[in-house]
């Protein structure tokens, strides 16, 4: 039988790692799943759902070269959130997506975790823009995206979500001005 490696790049920053799911990151994934903060990525679900969820992240990856990483805590190693390039076929296109889990939030953990994503993504995949989907309400994230430059550029109605703010990255190029 044979197989296929898939390479997760591992990047630092000053307080994170982002680094490939492990087995053991399901159970605080799967802690901020089946909580009420869950609804800003269409949850509550079921707390078992998140191996499945990691599993799709690991996909990704393998089918497209790049993906989410978990967030964790660089001297601990805790999962803290998940954070990426992410691209699904029925995007309207490349997204950079984030979740912080529990007690991370609002200690600029997901600002640090996509600042350094969208650089990779940049530099490493050539991308000259993205976008963030966020759900109507997920005001957190309405800010987040504010705070990495983002700008409103329409809408988008969702399959799986409903209606979806579509929120504009800046330009690799308007990053270095």
């Amino acid at each position: 039988m044979t197989g296929t490696t898939v390479h997760i790049p591992t990047l630092t920053t000053e307080r994170l790692t982002l680094r490939a799911p492990r087995p053991e990151d399901a159970v605080a994934y799967g802690a901020f799943l089946e909580s009420p903060r869950s609804a800003g990525v269409g949850g509550p679900y079921k707390a078992a759902d998140a191996f499945d969820r990691m599993c799709n992240t690991v996909g990704h990856w393998h089918l497209r070269g790049y993906g989410r990483w978990i967030i964790a805590d660089r001297d601990t190693d805790a999962a803290l959130g998940i954070c990426g390039p992410y691209y699904p076929v029925d995007w309207p296109a490349p997204e950079f997506a984030w979740t912080v889990f529990g007690d991370a939030e609002g200690r600029g953990i997901a600002f640090e975790a996509v600042t350094e994503a969208r650089r990779w993504a940049y530099d490493t995949l050539g991308w000259d823009t993205a976008i963030s989907l966020i759900i109507e309400g997920n005001t957190r994230s309405f800010a987040l995206a504010e705070r990495l430059g983002c700008r409103r550029d329409g809408t988008y109605d969702s399959p799986y979500y409903g209606a979806m703010q579509i929120w504009r990255h800046p330009s690799a190029q308007e990053l270095a001005a």
